[in-house]
Formats: C-alpha cells, sequence, structure tokens
C-alpha cells in the first residue's frame, strides 16, 4: 500500500499559501482528487482540504478552472 505524502515527508501542517505544494492533489479543474487517487491518508486528506479551501477563500487557488 502507497504510504502518505505527507506523512512520507513528515510534513505537519499543510500551509494555505504554500499553494504550488497541493497543486498536484487537484484536478485540472481545481477540484480536489479523492484520497484513493491521491494516496493520502485521512487526517492529512482533512488538512489538505482545509488548506485548499482557505487558499481559494483568499484567493490563491480559483475555485473552478476551465
Amino acid at each position: 500500500m502507497n504510504q502518505c505524502h505527507f506523512s512520507a515527508n513528515n510534513i505537519k501542517h499543510i500551509d494555505y499559501k504554500d499553494t504550488e505544494a497541493f497543486k498536484k492533489f487537484l484536478n485540472p479543474h481545481a477540484r480536489i482528487m479523492a484520497r484513493k487517487k491521491t494516496g493520502v491518508c485521512a487526517k492529512h486528506q482533512r488538512m489538505l482540504a482545509l488548506a485548499v479551501k482557505r487558499a481559494r477563500f483568499m484567493g490563491f487557488l480559483p475555485y473552478v478552472a476551465r
């Protein structure tokens, strides 16, 4: 089984300002990809979702990309 990207790299906090770090967990339409696709554990998936939502609210990421 794949190990979580954040656990493997010992990342404790996912910063919403660092959009390049979590760009690979978004699909081309800027939606958050599922855990099954990315291989992220449940704890880090929740942190990732929160960081993406904060980044969208602050204007660092688009809500929808075409």
